[in-house]
């Protein structure tokens, strides 16, 4: 019997830590680049992108942002690159979407709902702060609502409607989950989906086993062999979510975005660092990652050389 191939995807440097959080967070378009490529060759499949301000490290959703990061990673390695659509809390749709609807890539993230979305309680663990954006961009997070309204939704679907991009559908609570649903009765997004259920963020679902179980039970019962299940936890809670979920029939999400750890305590040196441990836990359970070719024919993804980069 052929072996399960679990896809690794690795979300390289994110819009939720602040570049005084850790030395080793990518921020320029090179190291963002270097990053990814280097998370590929330890085994991701995918590499979720998204861009910041070379000067000061602020999430910047620009396309001009992005034009840099992705003419080297698509030189550099032959994985699929995700572009995506939820920027920075921050930020509106009408600018969110923007370099998913221009480099028109092979997937694209988009979140399932409005929520709280908290980052401040980092605040607690990082005190000193090298620009003057970082400390208010936390602080801001306890008022703030990350907005992704039904008409945001269907906003990013049909802008990217003609470009043959499917999504990681980001579903960070059960709701998320029956708002797929959703949208999938209508026929504004088609099967086969890339479930990417989020635990342990401030505002979503929690990170207990019950909670990881809760997802799949409901994903399962909603789309079926419809759809493909992958996994982030958030934090500490990158490694060990990542372990549940392999073992029971899912793909998993690593990376700087999610966790800056590898330890208790002990910072990520890179996202390569996090792929390899995800691919030790893979491995050690009889299961073989997936090749990028391999996660294209999985989530029947239209090929790399159908991008407008």
């Amino acid at each position: 019997m052929a072996k399960r191939k679990v896809i690794i995807t690795c979300a390289v440097t994110g819009a939720i830590h602040t570049p005084s959080m850790s030395p080793y967070l990518p921020i320029t378009p090179q190291e963002i680049a270097d990053a990814a490529i280097g998370a590929a060759e330890a085994g991701a499949a995918i590499l979720h992108l998204h861009a910041r301000d070379p000067q000061n490290g602020k999430p910047d959703q620009s396309v001009a942002a992005f034009a840099p990061i992705l003419q080297v990673v698509k030189q550099g390695t032959a994985a699929v690159i995700n572009i995506t659509t939820g920027g920075a809390p921050t930020m509106l749709v009408d600018e969110r979407v923007l370099p998913a609807a221009h480099y028109a890539p092979e997937v694209a993230s988009l979140n399932m709902g409005s929520m709280n979305f908290g980052l401040y309680p980092m605040l607690n663990r990082f005190k000193s702060f090298k620009y003057d954006w970082e400390k208010p961009y936390l602080e801001g997070s306890s008022e703030q609502i990350f907005k992704n309204t039904f008409a945001d939704i269907e906003f990013i679907l049909q802008t990217c409607a003609e470009n043959g991009t499917r999504f990681e559908i980001e579903c960070y609570d059960i709701g998320h989950l029956y708002t797929l649903s959703h949208f999938a009765e209508r026929g504004l997004i088609k099967p086969p989906f890339f479930v990417q259920s989020v635990f342990g963020l401030l505002g979503g679902i929690g990170a207990h086993p019950e909670d990881v179980l809760h997802m799949r039970r409901t994903a399962d019962r909603l789309f079926g062999d419809q759809y493909h299940w992958s996994v982030l936890g958030a934090g500490k809670n990158q490694l060990p979510i990542a372990a549940m979920a392999a073992a029971m029939g899912g793909n998993v999400r690593v990376g700087l975005e999610d966790s800056l750890w590898i330890a208790p305590g002990k910072l990520a040196e890179s996202n390569a660092q996090q792929v390899r441990a995800a691919r030790q836990i893979i491995e050690g359970l009889g299961l073989e990652i997936a090749t990028p070719d391999e996660a294209r024919e999985i989530l029947d993804l239209k090929g790399g050389d159908r991008v407008n980069f």
